[in-house]
């Protein structure tokens, strides 16, 4: 997991005031609504921190004030590198708090309110919902370019995915898409229980971002790369164009913001899946 997070050690160097605290310190609540997307404000803190509390559990601390989440609950997370992270993106706001881009923050917020009230089963039945509809599965039948651009990209993950797990998946051009065995369901039901629930909710998070059970798998097994499997989710707008141009800016916009909030949703996994532990020298200056 160390390797994961070796990109975070360049901030850590040059920001002295993330460091880790003992639980003692004083502190007082803070709460802030930070829902909303498009939602700003000034920045009212100097130092980020994050200190272990009781349980092992870790927090976040803007100057002498513990994070809550929108909720109201202590804002805690299960592991020092989760808390690193977290703390990064507070720390690297600038003089307005733009919540919008504090993807690590927003999902641990959802995993810690659980808003929808949902239990684990219930998030891997939505999570698979999205197979019936799968981007990689559904085909067109012209124009002949992009009916072989998607039988070259989609095909190879297509067939990867299906050896990785012993399933069969297929592909359609039918407005139904393919039929999905129960038997693959099933088979995927159980990869995602052996998820916990902090996890299953960056899953999902992955899934609906591309659209795509199949890419989602990619990218959280390290067969695919963020970059290539939001491309290979843009498969059909990045074939138009190249037929008919780009909106300036405009594409290139929407592009970086997929592949940040995909980015985000494949770490979150991560760093809640497996156990890892960040050295305290990496938090020293």
């Amino acid at each position: 997991m160390l390797r994961t997070l070796v990109r975070f050690s360049g901030v850590f160097r040059d920001t002295s005031s993330l460091r880790l605290l003992s639980s003692r310190r004083q502190s007082c609540n803070f709460h802030l609504n930070y829902s909303t997307a498009t939602s700003e404000r000034k920045r009212f803190y100097q130092d980020v921190t994050i200190s272990q509390g009781e349980g092992g559990l870790f927090e976040i601390n803007l100057d002498r004030r513990k994070l809550k989440t929108p909720g109201g609950k202590l804002f805690t997370v299960p592991n020092e590198a989760l808390a690193i992270a977290v703390a990064t993106e507070w720390d690297a706001q600038k003089d307005t708090l733009k919540f919008y881009t504090m993807h690590m923050t927003t999902l641990c917020n959802t995993a810690l309110d659980n808003p929808t009230q949902r239990n684990n089963d219930q998030m891997i039945t939505a999570a698979l919902k999205f197979l019936e509809t799968d981007t990689v599965c559904y085909r067109v039948d012209e124009p002949y370019g992009l009916v072989e651009l998607q039988k070259n990209e989609w095909d190879p993950v297509l067939q990867w995915t299906e050896n990785r797990y012993n399933v069969t998946i297929g592909s359609s051009s039918s407005i139904l898409g393919p039929e999905i065995p129960e038997a693959t369901k099933d088979t995927l039901r159980q990869h995602l229980n052996s998820y916990n629930f902090w996890s299953l909710t960056g899953f999902e998070y992955v899934i609906t971002q591309l659209k795509s059970v199949v890419l989602s798998l990619g990218i959280i097994d390290r067969h695919l790369s963020v970059e290539q499997a939001v491309l290979l989710s843009r498969l059909e707008e990045e074939y138009q164009i190249r037929c008919w141009g780009s909106v300036e800016w405009a594409h290139d916009y929407d592009t970086y913001e997929l592949r940040a909030r995909t980015a985000a949703g494949a770490l979150f996994v991560h760093l809640t899946s497996e156990s890892s532990t960040v050295k305290h020298k990496l938090m020293q200056d």
